[in-house]
């Protein structure tokens, strides 16, 4: 790297200067072969077209833990529902949360909807610059703050997502879990390390991403097109599908889970998950775990009194439906049932309501409840609804 550049000064967390730093000892050509590829080479993606902040803190948020194939029609019908930070802030809750539905990982929606509110109410609605601020905001740690500033404003800040720690543990051939703090606080010493050598932070960030992305992929690293493979330790020690390092995988718990879609008077009730934890604030038909020697049944009828107070008569099963979480998986059995008597409390809900079962499109359900939904369409069911409205 040019001297001159070399004595670029780099902002700080928090937006400052600081003196400049020294260059990378061990790989100052790898950040510029690697701009260089990136330059030529990169995925034309809708949210590299704007330096608008929102859009931009949208997309990170979004791609967490999720495949860009399918986070773009997500990304585009939610800015077409809101088009401004303003129009999130202002947005109802729920309305927020159905934009989201089937995308997972629900928390993230909450906070980006919180989130929006915070910028409204202590940033006047204009998306701060600091790191600290931003990385005060819910749902933002350190790597997407910085990837926030550094491709809205041009900010130079180091990145470490899931496509950058598996770049740098090939790049330098480490062998020990990412996970671990010892590891992280080294990664992240490389990354400020690396981006120093950097002319051009955002399309270094970019690029380092792009590479985890689309090369240096976590399965069958595509070395022989990697435009950075002569600086690879672990290609030259022929480690590269050995790493990164996981720990053992824990066995995956698994939970037999039994609903009511329960009728009355031609509607359906359904009740309000808590706002906090799993799937916080979408709507799903009650119930919960089978406990050991319960019949399915049996589950049904005791957790809709459990959580609700109510009594029902379990009739009918509606589907059987496997779905899995990250840490655990279940096998959901639904039932059709009969609403018998009580007053409906949120004992174990956030609220709870009928619904026509034309209206149930409208609510926000986990996947699992979703594939019930689908089943109730089916002209069994449809006949068994029109059994139950009228009494039958």
């Amino acid at each position: 790297m040019k001297k001159a550049n070399q004595q670029k000064a780099l902002q700080t967390a928090d937006g400052d200067t600081q003196p400049p730093q020294s260059p990378s000892p061990c790989k100052p050509d790898f950040a510029p072969a690697l701009i260089q590829w990136y330059n030529h080479q990169h995925r034309d993606l809708p949210w590299r077209n704007t330096h608008d902040p929102y859009p931009i803190w949208l997309s990170e948020i979004m791609l967490q833990q999720t495949q860009v194939n399918t986070v773009i029609p997500y990304y585009e019908k939610f800015l077409n529902l809101f088009p401004t930070l303003a129009d999130l802030a202002s947005a109802p809750a729920e309305t927020v949360l159905k934009a989201w539905e089937g995308l997972g990982y629900y928390a993230r929606c909450r906070n980006l909807h919180q989130a929006a509110k915070q910028i409204l109410s202590q940033h006047g609605g204009s998306f701060p610059q600091t790191h600290a601020e931003v990385n005060a905001l819910p749902g933002i740690g350190r790597s997407t703050a910085g990837a926030i500033l550094t491709f809205a404003f041009g900010q130079r800040h180091p990145i470490l997502d899931g496509n950058v720690k598996r770049v740098l543990a090939r790049l330098f051939d480490i062998h020990e879990d990412p996970a671990g703090n010892e590891t992280q606080k080294r990664m992240w010493t490389l990354s400020e390390a690396l981006l120093a050598e950097a002319e051009d932070p955002y399309a270094y960030n970019q690029a380092i991403m792009e590479l985890g992305a689309t090369v240096c992929t976590p399965q069958n690293p595509s070395c022989l097109l990697c435009p950075v493979r002569p600086h690879c330790d672990a290609a030259a020690a022929g480690t590269q599908n050995d790493l990164p390092i996981k720990a053992p995988k824990k066995a995956v718990p698994h939970y037999t889970i039994a609903v009511g879609v329960i009728w009355h008077q031609g509607q359906v009730l359904i009740q309000r998950r808590p706002e906090k934890g799993l799937l916080g604030g979408l709507w799903e038909f009650p119930g919960g775990k089978q406990e050991p020697g319960e019949a399915l049944e049996e589950t049904a009828r005791r957790e809709i009194e459990e959580e609700l107070g109510i009594e029902v008569q379990v009739r009918d099963k509606i589907i059987t439906v496997p779905h899995a979480y990250t840490h655990f998986k279940i096998t959901l059995h639904a039932f059709h049932c009969d609403y018998v008597s009580g007053t409906p409390e949120p004992k174990g809900c956030e609220a709870w309501q009928w619904v026509a079962p034309e209206a149930l499109e409208s609510f926000a359900f986990p996947t699992a409840n979703k594939r019930v939904l689908a089943a109730l369409k089916k002209p069994g069911n449809t006949d068994r609804q029109t059994t139950l409205a009228t009494g039958g």
